[in-house]
């Protein structure tokens, strides 16, 4: 099937046309999404989206401004690095699997080393509320401070000063 005659029936959101567009179009559009989003997981959430994307906004495809395929392909492109942009999926990158910290433990001579074996987190929890808050999302959670001042919907200068204070209370716990 040509795109002369697919538009039409997308056009008519006649259900054939959406089998077959993904048929026709899916390999090409997933592999610029892959080639900008790393994760195959990723990648396909992305691809769905894409089809959505495409399926309800067709009526503002203008053939005389180019293919078919390029509009879908902008759409993937602009799809995909919404994606990369999205503060979840820039989190998600960020919170790294424990098998990164498995080799510390070996290692017990080294001060950073036993507060991890003995459980950060304990430590964390004697401080007030604010600072516990305030730690899990910078330093557990992977936030920047302007992304924990956002969440927080405190001004960045305070997150700073209170962070600053909040290490400096959990010096004391630790004796360091």
């Amino acid at each position: 099937m040509t795109q002369e005659q697919l538009i039409p029936l997308i056009l008519k959101k006649d259900d054939r046309a959406f089998t077959i567009m993904y048929d026709m179009y899916s390999k090409s559009l997933f592999a610029v999404i892959s080639n900008l989003v790393k994760e195959t997981d990723e990648a396909e959430d992305v691809l769905q989206e894409v089809f959505v994307k495409i399926w309800k906004n067709i009526e503002s495809y203008n053939d005389s401004k180019g293919r078919l395929y390029t509009w879908m392909l902008n759409i993937a492109r602009n799809t995909a690095i919404d994606k990369l942009r999205s503060k979840g999926y820039n989190n998600s990158q960020k919170n790294l699997s424990s098998d990164n910290f498995v080799h510390l433990l070996d290692d017990s001579n080294k001060l950073i080393n036993r507060i991890d074996t003995i459980g950060i987190q304990e430590f964390v929890k004697k401080l007030k509320p604010k600072c516990i808050q305030l730690i899990e999302l910078l330093f557990f959670q992977g936030y920047t401070q302007q992304e924990a001042s956002d969440e927080l919907e405190i001004p960045l200068g305070t997150v700073k000063t209170q962070n600053r204070n909040c290490i400096n209370h959990l010096r004391t716990y630790l004796q360091v």
